[in-house]
């Protein structure tokens, strides 16, 4: 929403709060975010707010126009939302830490190796086309479903292909994922459950300029 200049109000609810059930329970009746309230409407769970807000600004470009692209990039997005567990598992998203590469095992690798297929799909068969740097080249929902995986690749320097990495590049230096970043940078918490049990090269809370 922020990279497509839809406006928003946030609320934001931590996840270990003791009163998260309650906080949540006026919203809505379930147990998950994010949630988007919009009037009376409420929408639940990333996929369902992407259809949403497509059906709801038809003209902001929330999916790629052509058919088959689209096609493509909800699957994409559907296999990412499910999928990928192995590299979830070995490498839990964390903005503020960068860890040394090392080998995190042959699923993850395989759950890598899968991702950068797809990319080099997009762009390739739609992305270069247009001659903009994102997977179906203007910026698309199927481009904010890969953000935490281009963060995990990045956190835990994982090697990848160059025209991966360019992508990655790409989503890193936007806008919308800048202020993103330091958003989650000034958040003071830390969930211990998400540290993984190695030291960091590099800790960002502590580089921030803000």
């Amino acid at each position: 929403m922020r990279a497509l200049g839809i406006p928003f109000t946030e609320r934001l609810i931590r996840l270990d709060a003791p009163d998260f059930d309650t906080q949540l329970a006026t919203v809505y009746d379930g147990w998950t975010v994010p949630v988007l309230i919009d009037g009376d409407k409420v929408i639940w769970e990333s996929l369902a707010i992407m259809e949403y807000l497509a059906e709801r600004f038809p003209a902001l470009g929330v999916w790629p126009q052509q058919a088959e692209a689209r096609a493509l990039a909800r699957s994409m997005s559907a296999e990412m939302h499910a999928g990928f567990t192995a590299l979830r598992s070995a490498c839990p998203m964390n903005l503020g830490k960068r860890y040394a590469a090392r080998d995190r095992g042959i699923d993850c690798a395989a759950d890598v190796a899968r991702i950068c297929r797809l990319w080099r799909k997009a762009r390739e068969t739609f992305g270069q086309r247009s001659g903009e740097p994102y997977l179906f080249g203007a910026f698309s929902a199927a481009d904010a479903m890969y953000a935490p995986i281009v963060t995990r690749l990045d956190t835990y320097a994982i090697e990848v292909p160059a025209d991966a990495r360019a992508y990655m590049e790409t989503i890193l230096g936007s806008a919308a994922f800048s202020e993103w970043r330091e958003a989650a940078l000034l958040e003071p918490w830390v969930f211990e459950a998400d540290e993984i049990n190695e030291v960091a090269i590099n800790d960002l809370r502590n580089t921030s300029t803000h």
